[in-house]
């Protein structure tokens, strides 16, 4: 049609400016921001991982040295080539350096004790300690938050008071304690599981299924004591987060509406509730891979990068330290990544 006057109307933006997105410049700056600050706690992260292991009293040399070590060095002339192949001798900035451009070449060094490659040793651990956080968090995560949301649901009944005292009373013992218990009672007194490590010796002969069989037997107890110990602040959480939903709106609407209680209940109110869960998600990653499985692996000489810490600190072996929290660092950032953008996915008021 045309107006009055006989001119016609064009449209306010063409084609070609209508499909641009106008927020996409703001969103490519956020997100170059997000990843320089990223990049930053990476380098931050490096640099503590050189001077941490460097802040502990003594030094490897000193613990060749110790006549109580199994690798007692007395040679004192040995002892000196040893610290400058090492390049201890040298100003400790020259060693920053170098290690910074190790790095960059992606050499993570030679164990001082095991005189192997950094590299050979996490390429062996890693995938144990990966396979137990993995197993042990996807179990905490799934009865936590299921529970959470069942309890917070029916918040002051029956199920909400029994399982709170339940997750409060297992929050408050240590993984140590959990595990040294679990330990005790499900492999020397009832013989349920096998005392330590993660396969059977001399079973790589066996048939694939056997095999697979024989490391979730390995694996069970400690993945259980993990989620166990993880699995109350997710309850907690979620829980909460249920009960701040019980008078939203939208669930008043939904009533109205007709809708199902099921969908009432993880549609709107759990779909909601799970936005903070996610961040304590990243956060029990970070603790879980740093914190849990040192105490996990040692009790139940599990062959992961937890146990290779705990050995490492009593040799001052610089090199397996440094990259062992290396790794640590970036799986804890990498997993706070993730929950940035799992939150985006959530929540759309992220997104705009």
């Amino acid at each position: 049609m045309t107006p009055v006057g006989g001119v016609v109307d064009e449209p306010a933006t063409s084609p070609e400016q209508g499909a641009r997105d106008p927020d996409r410049p703001a969103r490519s700056r956020l997100g170059g921001a997000r990843l320089a600050a990223y990049l930053l706690t990476v380098y931050v992260l490096v640099t503590i991982n050189f001077f941490l292991p460097r802040a502990l009293p003594g030094d490897p040399i000193d613990a060749l040295l110790d006549p109580s070590q199994p690798a007692y060095l007395q040679n004192e002339r040995l002892r000196a080539e040893i610290t400058a192949y090492y390049g201890l001798d040298r100003p400790i900035g020259v060693q920053y350096v170098d290690y910074l451009a190790d790095l960059a070449r992606g050499d993570l060094g030679t164990s001082i004790r095991y005189n192997v490659p950094v590299a050979d040793l996490l390429a062996e651990r890693l995938p144990w300690t990966l396979l137990l956080v993995g197993a042990g968090l996807t179990a905490a995560v799934i009865v936590g938050l299921s529970a959470g949301v069942h309890s917070g649901w029916r918040r002051g009944g029956r199920d909400d008071r029994r399982l709170l005292a339940l997750f409060l009373g297992v929050s408050n013992f240590p993984a140590f304690f959990l595990a040294s218990i679990a330990l005790f009672v499900f492999a020397v007194q009832l013989g349920w599981v096998p005392l330590a490590g993660a396969r059977t010796p001399f079973a790589s002969g066996q048939s694939w299924f056997t095999q697979v069989a024989d490391v979730a037997h390995h694996l069970a107890l400690p993945a259980a004591v993990m989620a166990v110990s993880v699995a109350a602040d997710y309850f907690l959480v979620m829980r909460a987060g249920m009960v701040g939903e019980l008078g939203a709106d939208h669930l008043l609407g939904g009533r109205v509406k007709g809708l199902r209680e099921r969908r009432l209940k993880y549609r709107y109110a759990a779909r909601n509730a799970l936005l903070p869960a996610v961040s304590l998600v990243a956060a029990r990653v970070g603790t879980a891979v740093s914190g849990l499985t040192i105490f996990i692996e040692t009790v139940f000489a599990y062959p992961g990068i937890g146990r290779l810490v705990f050995d490492a600190v009593s040799f001052r072996d610089y090199p397996v330290l440094q990259a062992c929290f290396l790794v640590l660092a970036l799986l804890t950032v990498t997993a706070n990544l993730g929950a940035d953008l799992a939150y985006t996915r959530l929540d759309p008021r992220v997104r705009a």
